[in-house]
């Protein structure tokens, strides 16, 4: 039996994690599904979750709709495709840590491959990880097949990114001279162990190279690929503003009439209805 206090407690807490939903526009957003995120391993489909990287108010609706559809997903590769969907999905999740925390991220990340889903987490630092989902940051990483290092300075991602990395052996040999009735000269060679690459010059990596790491291949360094080159470059808004995207224009979903459209006006008590 839970105490008056833990109970006042729990009921505290539900109403603050409900309070968003007494905004109408979030309960006219979230009353009926439109989005049909069961459907997306059916066919190709391009999903875009936009949502401000500097105000956390509504994150928990970003975490929401991906808890949703990993379920969905997995249900429908398991129940209707035999383990697999006919279409990869590959979820690619910028400024992973400004979402806030999916549920569970650590053990779907290990158990959505195998049903053709992928997710590609971006982050500044692997700090921003561990701040969020805490011991199980590890977890996530050691589940992720690929790497990529675009470059930054924080420490522990450079820290760790050094490790990984491992070390070269390097020839070293050292001369002597000594300087007395009798002159001498000595000379020695050794094999040592050094960073392949270390902290400080992970720092200053040069900002058209990347470094890859790839489950069972040795990390390499790699040049970023210009997107000036793609061939769809032109039809994006950094080449042409033209191309710009209204999301507001689009989610004005008021019919505007023009002279020549033609049109039907029906009026609802003349409508029949079968029961």
């Amino acid at each position: 039996m839970a105490s008056g206090k833990t109970l006042k407690s729990i009921l505290v807490s539900c109403c603050a994690r409900l309070a968003p939903f007494d905004i109408q526009e979030v309960r006219d957003i979230t009353m009926y599904d439109e989005l049909e995120l069961d459907k997306l391993g059916d066919r190709k489909t391009a999903l875009f979750l936009i949502m401000s990287d500097t105000d956390a108010t509504f994150n928990f609706l970003i975490s929401m709709i991906y808890t949703q559809l990993f379920n969905l997903l997995c249900e429908k590769a398991d129940d209707v495709y035999n383990g697999r969907l006919p279409v990869h999905v590959r979820c690619l999740i910028d400024e992973c840590a400004n979402i806030g925390q999916i549920p569970n991220l650590e053990k779907l990340i290990a158990t959505i491959r195998s049903r053709e889903i992928s997710a590609c987490l971006v982050l500044q630092a692997k700090s921003q990880l561990k701040a969020i989902y805490k011991d199980n940051a590890d977890t996530i990483i050691g589940n992720c097949d690929a790497q990529i290092f675009l470059g930054g300075s924080e420490p522990t991602t450079l820290k760790d990114l050094n490790q990984s990395l491992g070390k070269e052996t390097i020839d070293t040999f050292n001369t002597g001279e000594s300087r007395g009735r009798e002159q001498s000269h000595s000379l020695n060679y050794q094999k040592l162990g050094h960073d392949l690459l270390s902290v400080d010059e992970l720092a200053v990596l040069d900002g058209s190279k990347c470094i890859l790491q790839l489950r069972g291949v040795r990390p390499f360094l790699s040049e970023k690929y210009d997107l000036t080159k793609h061939p769809n470059y032109p039809l994006t808004s950094d080449a042409d503003k033209k191309n710009a995207f209204d999301i507001e224009k689009f989610l004005n979903h008021r019919l505007t009439l023009k002279p020549e459209d033609w049109y039907t006006v029906v009026k609802p008590d003349e409508v029949k209805m079968d029961r």
